[in-house]
């Protein structure tokens, strides 16, 4: 025992760590999953709610049920990237392959060239909805300015 009659216990020094996590948001954040599928599917990725466009690329502001920043996740140039990769991987396998069958190449542009534009204003609404919902999910808001 010390003087005074406090005992002494371990004096190594503990080195303090800022919690560096980020805070969590003030919306509901779902699973990866869920906030992709809510996503392609217009809906709000955060709640599921209200819808995710007002326009047909355009994204909602915020949304009005649980007040996620819909607008701030800004997918930029990722949709179509991901429509021309997808567009690309269904159209040009058929198309060599009728490209073999030496059928004209009027035939060929009458069939694939609407296919082609048709299946890309299919998909670059859902696959811009799904990657609002990742960016979401990994909280990527756009820069402050």
């Amino acid at each position: 025992m010390g003087s005074g009659g406090f005992a002494l216990t371990d004096l190594t020094p503990t080195r303090w760590e800022p919690d560096r996590a980020p805070p969590a948001p003030p919306w509901p954040v779902p699973p990866a999953l869920t906030a992709l599928a809510r996503g392609a599917t217009n809906r709000c990725p955060a709640c599921g709610r209200s819808k995710l466009f007002r326009g047909f690329l355009r994204v909602a502001a915020a949304c009005p049920s649980c007040g996620a920043p819909l607008g701030e996740f800004r997918a930029d140039d990722a949709p179509p990237y991901f429509t021309i990769i997808i567009v690309g991987h269904l159209i040009v396998p058929p198309m060599f392959v009728m490209d073999r069958t030496e059928a004209s190449l009027w035939l060929e542009a009458a069939i694939f060239l609407p296919l082609t534009v048709l299946l890309a204003l299919a998909l670059i609404r859902p696959i811009k909805g799904a990657t609002v919902g990742l960016m979401l999910k990994l909280n990527i808001l756009k820069p402050a300015e």
